[in-house]
């Protein structure tokens, strides 16, 4: 079997059975796609609850993201790795070396098509073909259960990313902000761009202004690091915005670009407005 890639043309021989996997979301892409995953990097102790699981269980670190270690994958002796060109591309030769090798260009707006590119890899492309749509009927069902309830309310996404640094608001380029689109809800107009993310400073906060506003609060990741928003929770001028306001994780709605993540965000979403999840 031959896949076409960012990087090129590669050969797989038969249908993969132990996968390196470099980036979380082709993590949760493989094991999503119920294929083992031998090894992965890791920059936290350990992988997030959303990728554990059977097909991750048997799994091991080979680095972190920024320096995945080729004799640890080597030592593995995968039948497949997955990466991508915006996160290893330096790296390609030396880990088609080791077994065929297949690159998405990036990640993040791109996580749809990269399950599908995956999925191709893996000789299991009807698979991918049953899994996104029937996310995509939950994201319009919990969507249209939103809006018919709340009278078609503007989400507003909020993350804080460290003290003395901007907070973020996610435009519809972004993991979450698809899964809003994807959902069919309302966004306000500062963020309703296609685009990655805008930054604000404490003094710019009313631009997060929106009928419901889901913050990032990191005393809810399962990994928790130093994301203080005091610098703008404290600010009077976050007390002034209307919008009723909902803590959520930032690893389940910005780390963790995954089908499996998307309907996280859908529990968390249907959660917030009271309504059927769907499931």
């Amino acid at each position: 079997m031959e896949v076409v890639h960012d990087k090129g043309t590669t050969t797989i021989p038969s249908r993969p059975l132990r996968v390196v996997a470099l980036d979380g979301s082709l993590v949760g892409a493989v094991a999503g796609l119920d294929v083992d995953v031998v090894g992965y990097t890791l920059d936290v102790p350990e992988l997030p609850g959303y990728f554990q699981g059977d097909r991750t269980a048997g799994g091991v670190a080979v680095g972190t993201l920024a320096e995945p270690s080729i004799e640890r994958i080597a030592a593995l002796q995968p039948d497949l790795i997955v990466s991508s060109t915006v996160r290893h591309d330096a790296l390609y030769p030396a880990l088609s070396r080791i077994a065929p090798t297949v690159f998405t260009a990036t990640t993040g707006p791109t996580w749809k098509d990269n399950i599908r590119l995956v999925a191709q890899a893996l000789g299991r492309s009807r698979s991918a073909e049953e899994q996104l749509p029937a996310y995509e009927a939950r994201a319009r069902a919990v969507g249209a259960a939103i809006a018919a309830g709340s009278a078609d309310p503007t989400i507003s996404l909020v993350r804080f990313v460290g003290p003395g640094k901007p907070a973020r608001l996610y435009g519809n380029a972004s993991f979450p902000g698809i899964v809003l689109a994807d959902a069919g809800l309302a966004r306000p107009a500062v963020q309703d761009v296609d685009e990655f993310m805008v930054e604000i400073s404490p003094e710019q906060i009313e631009l997060a202004e929106g009928d419901r506003i889901f913050y990032t609060d990191p005393a809810l990741d399962e990994n928790a690091s130093d994301t203080s928003m005091a610098d703008f929770t404290g600010n009077d001028l976050w007390n002034r915005l209307t919008g009723e306001k909902t803590a959520v994780a930032d690893d389940r709605w910005y780390s963790s670009v995954s089908v499996q993540g998307a309907h996280l965000i859908l529990d968390d979403l249907a959660a917030a407005f009271g309504v059927d999840p769907q499931v």
